[in-house]
């Protein structure tokens, strides 16, 4: 199916990406999206530039960093910090880098505790992840302002990993940390100078952030990149999940019950064509990919209604495209040259042929692809045979 979705993609004219994906309440044993790239795409990829590795970002992989922690230079200082409830307010009011600080947030546990999670000030908590950890509520639900000063003594936007008494997990790159800015769990309170290891005990790393561009890939070849995608495939290997659920197994070759394996599968038709304009288009319209244009050619006379040579040639290639199985629209509206041309360019139909009395005249018609600015003058003898090298080509 990775094989069939990649090569009708391909087909289409797409820039796409099949990334490895969160199979959610569907489950299974692994699931990868696929997306077209686009600006306006509602989900956010993360892809290594120097391989094939691709992730949506819920599940794209940090790595912990190679190199050992560095060591110690501050001693631990608690400081006034008034208001400061966010890590932009906290590094302005302490001049310090926000990736020298690090947030602490409480999520609800699965045991009707409350569990730390510990990121760096300049990334952001993955809920995807997160949830996934041992001890933590699935789905992830952000602790209660009640239960947070109950658990710390203090309000949301002073809380610290210090004297934390539950379960906490780092992210690996805030446990790499050292001589950072957390809160003190009191208000209007922060410790300067936090150090791993001697401040407090050292911690339980885990991948439980967002990716972010220049991050190095997890596969160990480059570094990750972030882009825009619209989903417009997905797969799931659902292995035996459902079937062992249901009891729902087939006689195998000896004539014994075996459980079946299970795969889900879909492509969002509309959301293909959405994504096809999205990636193939001007400021006068679309540019159907060949693949899927919804008519392969126009004709466009001119003076239809005023010209018997030009009606009759239009009528006649219109017959003569249809009979060589190539998709034609002919323009027989009654309207100037300029508001035909317009419409066209519109609905991004690849080839235009323009019929006139100048042209035919001259034994010329008149070619252009949707692509191009300028027209060519092709022979009035052979345009099916013209069009079908192109379409060839």
């Amino acid at each position: 199916m990775y094989e069939a979705y990649s090569r009708i993609f391909t087909r289409i004219g797409l820039k796409f990406r099949a990334v490895q994906a969160d199979g959610g309440s569907i489950g299974g044993s692994a699931s990868q999206e696929f997306h077209v790239l686009a600006d306006s795409g509602e989900d956010a990829i993360a892809f290594s530039d120097a391989d094939d590795y691709a992730a949506n970002l819920e599940m794209a992989a940090t790595i912990a960093p190679t190199a050992p922690r560095p060591a110690a230079t501050e001693p631990l200082t608690k400081i006034p910090t008034p208001n400061a409830r966010t890590i932009a307010e906290l590094s302005a009011q302490l001049g310090v880098d926000p990736a020298r600080c690090v947030k602490t947030l409480l999520v609800d546990g699965s045991n009707d505790d409350v569990v730390a999670l510990v990121v760096r000030g300049d990334h952001e908590l993955n809920a995807v992840k997160s949830q996934k950890l041992p001890g933590v509520a699935n789905p992830l639900r952000m602790s209660s302002a009640d239960r947070v000063r109950k658990a710390t003594g203090t309000e949301p936007g002073f809380i610290g990993p210090i004297g934390f008494a539950g379960k906490i997990y780092v992210d690996y790159a805030a446990a790499h940390l050292a001589d950072f800015v957390c809160g003190a769990n009191e208000k209007d309170m922060h410790f300067r100078g936090v150090n791993w290891g001697r401040d407090l005990k050292d911690p339980q790393p885990a991948d439980i952030r967002n990716a972010q561009r220049g991050d190095p890939s997890p596969t160990g070849r480059g570094t990750l990149q972030i882009a825009r995608g619209i989903e417009v495939g997905h797969i799931f290997q659902l292995g035996q999940l459902y079937s062992e659920a249901m009891h729902a197994s087939v006689l195998d070759e000896q004539g014994k019950a075996s459980t079946m394996f299970m795969g889900c599968y879909g492509i969002g038709v509309t959301r293909v064509v959405a994504a096809a304009i999205e990636q193939n288009h001007d400021a006068n319209g679309i540019l159907w990919p060949e693949a899927i244009a919804p008519f392969q050619v126009v004709l466009v006379p001119i003076n239809y209604q005023k010209s018997t040579r030009v009606q009759e040639t239009a009528d006649s290639l219109y017959e003569q495209f249809n009979a060589a199985g190539i998709d034609v629209l002919l323009d027989d509206r009654d309207a100037r040259p300029g508001v035909k041309f317009a419409d066209s360019e519109l609905m991004g139909i690849p080839h235009r042929i323009v019929i006139g009395e100048r042209g035919l005249a001259a034994g010329n018609l008149e070619y252009r692809h949707r692509s191009e600015t300028e027209s060519t003058e092709i022979p009035a003898t052979d345009p099916v045979g013209y069009i079908r090298h192109k379409l060839n080509s």
